[in-house]
């Protein structure tokens, strides 16, 4: 297999990260992205990662306060080929948000209902921030594979959607409690702002969590189609 300092990472199309998010990423949606990046090898992408920054006012300020929030960018997809080497994650989070305009401020959670740990962002010297609040989704009890953000996109920008789905769905539609995700942040700037930055984190940092064995060093689903994040 192919080592990394065979591989590169840089900015690549819409059209580049299309197929990763709609046919092999477990949500099956496009989302927000301010920034695209492409693994590559020989030409060929192996895999992509997505920042974007449509997120609520809320979770932008969370980390460093009001100053801060409009530096805020979501890690919100990251999907790579099985046929990647070992580290192939970590490597391309690292490399890419190093590409990333200065200060950028990058929040990234793991999804602990999905059996992810967070050793991606832990490779990448990531701050731990411990757990996200929880909060209620709307699933379908006779289809609890499709995410609720699948679901809600049926009535996109839609007033009433909720009861839109209810009409549609009746009774198979529920809400339940969505699993709290590990969080985490980087702040990727030069020496003396990460400095001026890090005095109004609105957090403490935690420990890095582990998982039950070495062997989800990954911290990724891996299928035949890939390894999603």
């Amino acid at each position: 297999m192919s080592q990394l300092n065979e591989y590169k990472v840089t900015p690549v199309t819409t059209d580049a990260v299309r197929p990763w998010l709609l046919e092999l990423h477990y949500l099956k949606r496009m989302t927000s992205m301010s920034y695209k990046f492409g693994l590559i090898h020989n030409n060929e992408v192996m895999g992509v990662v997505t920042y974007g920054n449509a997120i609520p006012y809320t979770m932008a300020k969370s980390p460093f306060g009001d100053k801060w929030h409009r530096n805020v960018q979501e890690l919100n997809r990251l999907v790579l080929s099985p046929k990647c080497p070992k580290n192939a994650a970590s490597f391309l989070v690292s490399r890419s948000i190093k590409q990333l305009p200065k200060p950028t401020i990058v929040v990234s959670y793991a999804d602990a209902g999905k059996g992810h740990v967070g050793y991606i962002y832990q490779a990448a010297n990531f701050i731990y921030t411990g757990k996200s609040h929880t909060q209620k989704d709307w699933v379908l009890k006779s289809r609890p594979d499709i995410h609720t953000r699948t679901l809600m996109d049926e009535f996109a920008f839609t007033p009433n959607r909720i009861e839109l789905l209810k009409d549609r769905y009746g009774d198979d539609l529920v809400q339940v409690d969505r699993p709290a995700k590990n969080r985490y942040v980087y702040v990727h700037a030069d020496k003396r702002t990460k400095a001026a930055i890090m005095k109004d984190a609105q957090f403490k940092s935690h420990p890095y969590p582990k998982g039950n064995s070495a062997r989800l060093a990954t911290n990724a689903t891996i299928n035949t189609q890939g390894i999603l994040f």
